[in-house]
């Protein structure tokens, strides 16, 4: 019989990963609370038209990605390939249009089936926040300063560019989505199979197709600025100066788009050179259209998303958790007082290691192994004294401390 082996595209993430990718969130999650955004969660599981219908069904995620199964009553489900489509769901269904402005963080895990890639799985991680009710560009501000924080605050804002691009609102889209369909369409015979299928359905996705033949065609193409209307060139303009006033660093990439009609004005990017191929490390936008869109009022919404795996292999190694101290009883009968010597510690915040079993020595080397700052050893005769033995395992002194000052004692070794 072979070994049990994980799915492709799936990892386990072991704690020395554990502890980056733990660091990664956290970090989210504090800056996030610092913004005034409540964490929430939503199940990893939809019912598919919350993806299908948002998401687009010529999407390369609907397509290609979700992994979607019948259940046992028949209903169609869809494993979670993003975050906004429930989120927006959670709005509707839970009735918070009275709570508006909302301001969600939520971390947790992703499925798409796509080819497995440095810092890309089928199962993956995101952080996320998003605001909703929010319609003016101070919106759009708040969630990319947030964006641009929660990366300084990981030591990346170095490493990292804010790309901005607008899309306009509606009526600029549906003006620049007849000029790229005419500049396309003197370029079909060019275009991929999947772009010909696109060019009446989505046009806005050709720009964004991986296909080299594509890529060539679309660096000629229109660019959505020169088809703003008043109100939209407004609108970025104000974006702009909001994030100048923020001091948030920016670059305009005209290219940068959305492919689907509930976005408008702002698309985001922050991006690196440091991981290769796969450069984006958390992008967002507007979609003011969204909620509407699935049965919900009409509700402005702004947010982004950026993947833990990539981030934590952008971060230096983050600060190590405290070091444990180890309890070593001395003989089979100390057993019962090692176990209430270590609860003791626990409860006052120290991580407390028991070895289960051995003699001193082989506790001892246990200790050492798990990189034990100290050791409490306890004896009979120490115990009768009611102290202890705390031996410090970096320097190898030891000294006799009574057990009603062990705590106080030991507070030095939790010392950075």
């Amino acid at each position: 019989m072979s070994a049990l082996k994980p799915v492709r595209g799936t990892h386990d993430i072991l704690p020395g990963d554990m502890h980056r990718h733990r660091h990664v969130e956290q970090t989210a999650r504090e800056v996030a609370r610092r913004y005034g955004y409540a964490e929430v969660s939503t199940p990893i599981f939809e019912f598919t038209d919350v993806f299908a219908r948002t998401l687009g069904d010529t999407s390369d995620i609907v397509t290609k990605e979700m992994y979607t199964f019948e259940d046992k009553g028949g209903d169609s489900l869809t494993l979670r390939p993003e975050y906004t489509a429930g989120i927006a769901r959670a709005f509707i269904s839970n009735g918070l249009a009275q709570e508006l402005p909302l301001k969600v963080f939520c971390r947790g895990p992703m499925f798409r089936y796509e080819r497995p890639q440095k810092g890309r799985l089928r199962q993956f991680h995101q952080v996320d926040v998003e605001l909703l009710g929010v319609a003016e560009p101070l919106g759009d501000v708040e969630v990319m300063a947030l964006g641009a924080d929660f990366l300084a605050a990981l030591g990346v804002a170095d490493k990292v560019t804010l790309e901005l691009n607008t899309l306009g609102d509606a009526e600029s889209r549906a003006a620049y989505r007849a000029k790229l369909v005419e500049y396309l369409e003197g370029h079909i015979d060019g275009l991929s199979e999947e772009s010909r299928l696109r060019l009446r359905r989505n046009p806005l996705r050709i720009l964004d197709s991986k296909d080299e033949g594509d890529r060539a065609i679309v660096a000629g193409a229109p660019l959505m600025s020169e088809s703003l209307n008043a109100a939209s060139r407004n609108y970025f303009d104000e974006l702009g100066a909001g994030l100048d006033a923020a001091a948030v660093a920016y670059r305009i990439n005209p290219r940068l788009v959305r492919g689907l009609d509930y976005y408008c004005h702002a698309a985001f990017e922050f991006t690196t050179e440091a991981l290769g191929a796969q450069g984006t490390v958390l992008a967002g936008g507007r979609y003011d259209g969204l909620i509407a869109q699935m049965g919900g009022p009409p509700t402005p919404g702004t947010g982004w998303a950026a993947g833990v795996e990539r981030l934590a292999m952008l971060i230096e190694e983050p600060p190590p958790p405290p070091r444990p101290i180890a309890i070593v009883p001395i003989g089979e009968a100390m057993g019962e007082r090692a176990i209430a010597v270590a609860q003791r510690l626990r409860g006052a915040g120290f991580v407390a290691d028991l070895g289960y079993s051995g003699n001193v020595g082989k506790r001892l080397k246990r200790a050492n192994k798990i990189g034990a700052r100290a050791a409490v050893l306890l004896g009979e005769d120490e115990l009768a004294r009611d102290a202890a033995t705390v031996r410090d395992l970096d320097t190898g002194d030891q000294v006799e401390v009574p057990l009603s000052d062990l705590v106080e004692h030991l507070a030095r070794y939790q010392k950075p």
